[in-house]
């Protein structure tokens, strides 16, 4: 039966979900199935970790390259770093020599991160959803990654914020990476209105059987639908359709992955909705690309032998037995969502507090997944606290404005309010409930789930007025110790980056992990998560896919001070009994 994303296509369509559930698998799947079919095709990919070429078989690199193998397929990767790069030169570029290089330093660590890497690769790709002329040689344009809700909703605002944020009416917010933007207004509004325009363009959320992965996918429909794109469609790639006799693992995947399916969030559960099968190994070539879409189901595979080399990753228990060698400090972890944080980060502090430890555990999940993980299970020495995002962020607002508002004329408070409605005013509202918990960890341990980003920290203490304004107000003798300040103490902080074994989600955390390192602080170690290398299984599927982790692994170990792996269980690790287990047994 055909998938239900692929009938009939309009001229654009986008891909987009978190990393590693396979959406440039399906990007290039789809442009070949449309190239076969006698269209012209542009596939375009603005993943940071793009392997376009990889799953191509093929070179291909910022220019338009035709696909040797598939007539009438042409294919692009827009590296978002250089067009990030290209974009703060052109902003900096020039004023330099005309500012004091402390300003120019500003500016720059401003103009660094995730925000200014979104704006400048949808400043990139705004010709080719925009102008006719630029695409008139393609029928369809098919794009692995789509601009997120929060791009959209920036480039929705009005656009006076240049000046408002100039004249320091403005707070600290994403809104100053938009400068410069080198398009029209009127450019942009007809690229949004596209995106919006279901007859012109075709959203497909991908992801995996997995409830964490779908629980982002929903949040992921929610964001886009808020922002005018109502019209989407679902790929839950890699179901895993059997399992065999004597394989454990298999049996609880295949029954975990049916209840996913069973039960989608409400969001998702009126979507069309596609399920493509789990194949033995990665799509690379052409070939393979053809097959992904079939109906046929994938075959048999010999496990590949493909080992991790010795001495490559710890257990869960062995960092945690290093954390309660101490009696307090913070520990956070971070990373992209649905890899695994707050079961990660509610082992830790259970396992703590079972050393006699006193923790505190504390998320700033707007999922607000700690309960569902905990399961009701606790101990004496640990509490729980969890962050309201909507509630801080409409704390801050009532704030700023009660203050800096109150000393402006009716359009300087309109437009402070829409500078306050920008997506990252969130993020800063929580750093200031988050800065609570850092005094904490001075006492005891504070564990927490979702971290402010390294880019948040940067906007909050380094290029925002917080820290310099502490410091100027209190005289140069002063001595004043700010959040960002004990967040680089390798003595009270250690961050955990959370990952998964894929090739997208390491390098997504190989960002954060230098985002965090421009910031000042150095993560303390990695956790791979939901590894099969360690499990042995049998699975002939599942032990193919096993050995593709292996470079993904040495990757993440080649970046890690220290590296813990969490195997894929057979029990979810969901109750207080399945999570100390997880952080106290070796690997």
């Amino acid at each position: 039966m055909p998938h239900a994303f692929l009938d009939s296509l309009p001229r654009f369509v986008f891909f987009t979900g978190k990393g590693g559930v396979g959406k440039t698998s399906l990007a290039c799947a789809t442009a070949t199935r449309l190239a076969d079919d006698g269209r012209r095709v542009l596939l375009v990919s603005t993943d940071p970790a793009s392997n376009v070429a990889q799953v191509l078989g093929q070179p291909i690199g910022s220019r338009p390259t035709a696909v040797a193998t598939v007539p009438g397929l042409t294919a692009v990767e827009i590296d978002p770093e250089a067009a990030a790069a290209a974009y703060r030169e052109a902003i900096i570029g020039p004023v330099r020599g005309l500012l004091p290089e402390a300003e120019l330093a500003g500016i720059t660590e401003q103009l660094s991160g995730s925000c200014t890497t979104e704006i400048a690769s949808f400043n990139e790709f705004t010709d080719l959803l925009a102008d006719d002329a630029a695409t008139a040689g393609f029928d369809h344009i098919v794009f692995d990654t789509a601009p997120t809700g929060h791009t959209i909703r920036l480039l929705q605002l009005p656009g006076e914020w240049t000046s408002f944020l100039d004249e320091g009416k403005g707070d600290a917010s994403c809104l100053g990476p938009m400068a410069g933007l080198d398009k029209t207004r009127s450019r942009y509004a007809a690229a949004l209105a596209r995106l919006g325009d279901p007859t012109l363009t075709r959203l497909v959320l991908v992801a995996r059987a997995q409830r964490s992965t779908l629980e982002e996918a929903a949040r992921t429909a929610e964001e886009l639908a808020a922002v005018g794109i109502t019209q989407q469609h679902l790929a839950i790639n890699g179901i895993l359709d059997t399992a065999v006799d004597g394989d454990l693992l298999a049996g609880a995947v295949v029954a975990r992955e049916q209840e996913a399916l069973a039960t989608l969030p409400p969001t998702l559960a009126g979507l069309a909705t596609s399920r493509i099968p789990l194949r033995a190994a990665g799509i690379v070539g052409v070939d393979a690309v053809r097959t992904l879409l079939t109906d046929a189901a994938p075959g048999p595979s010999d496990p590949a032998d493909a080992p991790l080399a010795d001495g490559v990753g710890g257990s869960l228990g062995e960092l945690v037995d290093e954390l309660a060698a101490h009696d307090h400090g913070l520990v956070m972890c971070m990373g992209k969502g649905g890899v695994g944080k707050t079961t990660t980060a509610a082992a830790i502090a259970l396992a703590l507090a079972a050393r006699g430890k006193r923790v505190h555990l504390s998320t700033t999940d707007p999922a607000g997944h700690l309960d569902q993980t905990l399961d009701g299970g606790s101990d004496d020495n640990l509490t729980v606290s969890r962050i309201d995002p909507a509630a801080a962020t409409q704390a801050y607002r009532d704030r700023v404005l009660a203050t800096k508002g109150a000393r402006l004329d009716e359009e300087g408070r309109a437009q402070l309010l829409e500078d306050l409605r920008s997506p990252c005013t969130e993020e800063v509202a929580v750093f200031g409930e988050f800065s609570h918990l850092v005094a904490r960890a001075r006492r005891e341990f504070v564990v927490i789930d979702t971290a402010p980003t390294g880019h948040t920290l940067l906007l909050m203490d380094a290029t925002g007025s917080y820290h310099r304004e502490i410091v100027r107000g209190l005289g140069d003798d002063a001595r004043v110790v700010t959040p960002l300040m004990r967040l680089q103490d390798p003595d009270l902080t250690r961050v955990l980056i959370v990952t998964l074994p894929d090739a997208t989600p390491v390098q997504e955390a190989a960002d954060l992990d230098a985002d965090l390192r421009r910031a000042g602080i150095t993560p303390w170690g990695w956790v791979v998560n939901q590894a099969l290398t360690p499990t042995g299984t049998r699975h002939p599927l599942l032990a193919a896919r096993a050995a593709t982790e292996t470079p993904h692994i040495e990757a993440a170990d080649s970046l890690a001070r220290r590296l813990a792996m969490i195997p894929l269980l057979v029990e979810e690790p969901t109750g207080a009994q399945a999570l100390l287990r997880l952080a106290s047994s070796p690997r």
